[in-house]
């Protein structure tokens, strides 16, 4: 028996100094090495950002004027490949109804390979390409070839980044932009957020790289202006269909129209009131 109790003690110093791993000391399961094993960084977290108030399909899905009225006062969200992301306010649009437009791309309901996107479904983006160098960004809405473009953008987040890209897309060294330079117009707005045409038939409630969050603040009908489309030529009755639509006294918007701004203060229409 003595012989026995000496190798039980024997046994038991050695595993007391044998090193054992703790349980708090463990990696958590599915981390990469180095990486921060809080919740943020942890795949449940990434499932709850998914939950984050991004406009959904039931958002896009309106008729065409209902929704370029309904794009004022919300944000526009771009990552770009290195993880920055650029956020802007949509200030401007315009609505082109489709078949019986005759400004519209999809005029007489005819669909090509590069108007397709027109005929998708509701929050499809439609890029197409101006003078062979620029690019405009449209937004798919209810009726058969109907769509929004999406003309200025009020810049809040990642400004450097906006003009990095818009100096990267000009050939010419110019002066620095200013904020309310760099996304008033379709082209401009295209370019301060990297857009082309790689991004044409993406939708907006999948897509990783861009998407629309809910703004703050609606706007009230008396701070939007309702007037004619730049640009689209000789229409007939189409060039004066009041069909653009941008959010009063915004220093961003791209073209004002101080004529009907000055009806709309005759008829007690105050920007807020």
């Amino acid at each position: 028996m003595p012989r026995k109790r000496k190798l039980l003690a024997q046994l038991s110093a050695l595993q007391n100094r044998t090193s054992f791993p703790q349980v708090d000391a463990v990696e958590p399961l599915n981390t990469t090495p180095g990486a921060d094993a809080s919740p943020k960084s942890s795949k449940y977290f990434v499932i709850e950002k998914k939950k984050s108030p991004q406009l959904q399909e039931d958002f896009f899905n309106q008729p065409c004027v209902s929704l370029a009225k309904s794009f004022l006062g919300q944000i526009l969200v771009r990552k770009l490949p290195d993880g920055r992301e650029l956020w802007g306010r949509i200030v401007e649009t315009e609505a082109y109804l489709g078949g019986e437009d005759e400004a519209s791309h999809s005029k007489g309901g005819k669909q090509t390979q590069r108007n397709a996107a027109m005929f998708m479904k509701p929050g499809t983006l439609y890029v197409y390409q101006i003078y062979g160098i620029y690019f405009c960004m449209n937004v798919s809405s209810q009726g058969e070839g109907a769509a929004v473009l999406l003309r200025s953008l009020e810049p809040l987040q990642g400004l450097d980044a906006m003009r990095e890209l818009r100096r990267a897309s000009r050939k010419a060294p110019t002066k620095l932009l200013k904020d309310w330079q760099l996304c008033n117009g379709p082209s401009k707005l295209c370019q301060a957020f990297g857009i082309d045409k790689a991004f044409d038939q993406r939708d907006l409630t999948q897509d990783a790289a861009i998407w629309m969050v809910p703004g703050q603040d609606p706007p009230g009908e008396q701070d939007v202006v309702t007037t004619t489309r730049i640009g689209i030529g000789n229409r007939g009755e189409w060039a004066q269909k009041p069909l653009r639509f941008y959010l009063r006294g915004n220093r961003f918007v791209s073209v004002v129209d101080k004529k009907m701004e000055r009806e709309m203060a005759a008829r007690g229409h105050s920007p807020g009131s």
